[in-house]
């Protein structure tokens, strides 16, 4: 059974808005190595919206973009997307689907499959996710800022109940940014 990772940046004071926050080589190393490990990105209109055509763009004029961007771009460019929208007409990423149907019918279809892991991006498409129980795994990026303003994770919740989280792992980056790898209990 696949697992579907919630992977985030966030500011120190709960911040997600991706404004504040701009991943160094050694964390866009980090992304990179785990978007070729999933099978599957998983993301609303609006974080698809943020990463396309931008991710693909660089894949097509890597000119003045770092190593780091360019092989993020590459394994974005290459990894199947699935994106959950009422308002898209249709998705322009080579390989991306646009999925009108319920997101949690969606997920548990694709968790119920034989392959990789699923990533999910954002913040709307995860909380609700999470609000249902279907995130078994959660990757917070934290970052060495306080941005005092923006939307915080988890805001808009209508969490029944508290989700009890298991650290599994952290790696701290010399940016002073640290990953913390927490599973669902």
């Amino acid at each position: 059974m696949r697992k579907v990772i919630y992977a985030i940046n966030l500011t120190a004071d709960g911040r997600c808005d991706h404004t504040p926050v701009s991943p160094d080589d050694e964390l866009l190393d980090f992304f990179t190595n785990l978007v070729r490990e999933v099978g599957i990105l998983a993301y609303g209109r609006i974080t698809y919206e943020l990463m396309v055509p931008y991710w693909p763009n660089i894949v097509k004029n890597p000119s003045g973009e770092t190593r780091a961007d360019i092989d993020f771009a590459h394994a974005f460019d290459a990894a199947e997307k699935v994106v959950f929208s009422q308002s898209l007409d249709k998705v322009e990423d080579k390989n991306s689907r646009l999925v009108r149907t319920k997101a949690e019918d969606e997920i548990r279809r694709l968790k119920q499959e034989k392959g990789k892991n699923i990533l999910l991006g954002g913040v709307a498409l995860p909380t609700y996710l999470a609000e249902l129980g279907l995130v078994d795994e959660y990757l917070f990026v934290v970052h060495p800022v306080i941005a005092g303003k923006g939307r915080r994770l988890f805001e808009s919740s209508d969490l029944k109940e508290n989700l009890q989280l298991k650290l599994a792992d952290s790696k701290t980056y010399q940016s002073g940014a640290v990953v913390l790898h927490y599973l669902k209990k």
